[in-house]
């Protein structure tokens, strides 16, 4: 498959015009969504592991929300390509999200835990697409990049308070109450989405295909025709192989304090996660400029490669200290997939009209190698240790930027006029 910059220059002739409200608005969206999905993660596995869960049920509930969210993600994408308002996609998965808090909070049986991570995975086909094909359609292709890197930080910022906010109540209250915290955050959200003009979002524009101005669906190609861009389908596997490294990180880890009566293990958990935040905050505008200037991919290099070497270090030590530290590295990582992923999929994309079920093709093979994660590296924890398991995730995270550095091709337009 072959895509040239035709439809990249049809874009600047229609210029995004975006209303200071639209653009506040979609900052606190992205900072108040961060916060509510915050208290999911490592805070599920410390609250399941404090209600005497064994680790077995624990990674099969996390996984069991993983498949339903890789499964939630093509048809996800699939309406966000069709459907006019992008603004209430988001809204129902917050209203979701909210839904599964609550649950866990007040009735953490097997049965109701498991449906309320259902409940909160199904959001993977709705939040993340919906946010980034809302900053396409504001924005435009070529300040996306400055865009995603507005958004990482934001959203890095809401989930580094959410992670101080919720590691202070679960140590002066209870883990329990990170949940309804997390509910309470809705509201915010809801409101900031409010904000977004809808006349602001261009309809074509949002799917990759910025010509179209009518009122109508435009024309797409098919899926199948997409699955012959090479480009994408290296991504795919590139993000596969990372997040079956990464995903299940932080929850074994914050099992590992829990199950060895680390009395402050809620504060150190919330540690572990707003470390990588603060450096995301930091880093992510820049990281969005140089996407521009330097390419894609020696950035993308960049945060892969931080992966397995943070691997080794969980691996070698248990010293809080060390780990805190560690997750610097975590920081580069989250910042580079952060502002690269829905960029590289509008670059692999443009002129297809099929931006959104692109993403959710990417997003479900994220969701692959995350659910695989938090399963196996469970079962290896529990039958060698915490040490194989880590040990294990890093050989996986190699492999990641391998096939990266030998596959992946530039895809920025202005260093590669034809992606192949």
């Amino acid at each position: 498959m072959v895509i040239t910059t035709d439809y990249a220059e049809a874009a600047v002739a229609i210029a995004p015009s975006p209303s200071v409200s639209s653009l506040r608005g979609l900052d606190g969206v992205n900072l108040f969504l961060a916060g509510v999905l915050s208290g999911f993660g490592p805070y599920v596995a410390a609250f399941l592991a404090e209600q005497n869960w064994t680790q077995e049920n624990i990674g099969f509930a996390l996984s069991a929300a993983g498949f339903v969210g890789l499964l939630s993600q093509l048809p996800g994408g699939a309406l966000l390509d069709t459907i006019r308002s992008k603004r209430i996609a988001v809204a129902l998965g917050a209203a979701m999200v909210a839904a599964g808090a609550l649950i866990i909070a007040l009735r953490p049986t097997f049965p109701l835990v498991l449906a309320a991570l259902v409940l909160q995975g199904v959001t993977g086909g709705f939040l993340g697409l919906g946010i980034a094909a809302i900053s396409l359609g504001l924005v435009g292709h070529a300040a996306l990049a400055e865009q995603l890197g507005r958004n990482q930080r934001f959203a890095s910022t809401g989930g580094m308070v959410a992670a101080g906010l919720f590691g202070l109540v679960a140590y002066f209250l209870s883990y329990r109450d990170i949940f309804f915290a997390a509910a309470a955050l809705v509201l915010p959200l809801l409101a900031a989405l409010c904000l977004i003009r809808p006349s602001d979002i261009h309809f074509g524009r949002a799917s990759c295909l910025p010509e179209h101005q009518g009122p109508s669906a435009p024309p797409r190609v098919q899926l199948r025709s997409l699955l012959k861009n090479r480009g994408l389908l290296i991504f795919a596997g590139c993000v596969f192989l990372f997040q079956m490294a990464n995903a299940s990180m932080l929850p074994l880890t914050g099992e590992a304090l829990v199950y060895s009566k680390e009395v402050r293990s809620s504060l150190i958990v919330s540690a572990l996660i707003m470390v990588p935040q603060v450096i995301v905050a930091i880093m992510a505008p820049w990281a969005g400029r140089q996407a521009n200037t330097r390419g894609r991919r020696p950035l993308l290099l960049v945060g892969f490669a931080a992966l397995p070497i943070r691997a080794l270090l969980f691996a070698l030590t248990t010293n809080p200290m060390i780990l805190i530290a560690a997750q610097v590295l975590d920081g580069v990582s989250a910042t580079m997939l952060g502002v690269l992923t829905a960029l590289i999929v509008a670059d692999l994309t443009t002129g297809t009209g099929r931006f959104n079920l692109a993403q959710g093709f990417v997003g479900t093979t994220s969701g692959v190698g995350a659910s695989l994660s938090t399963t196996i590296s469970g079962l290896v924890a529990a039958s060698l240790g915490r040490a194989a398991g880590f040990l294990g995730l890093a050989a996986v995270a190699l492999a990641a930027v391998l096939l990266l550095w030998l596959l992946m091709p530039e895809t920025n337009p202005s260093h590669k006029n034809e992606l192949r």
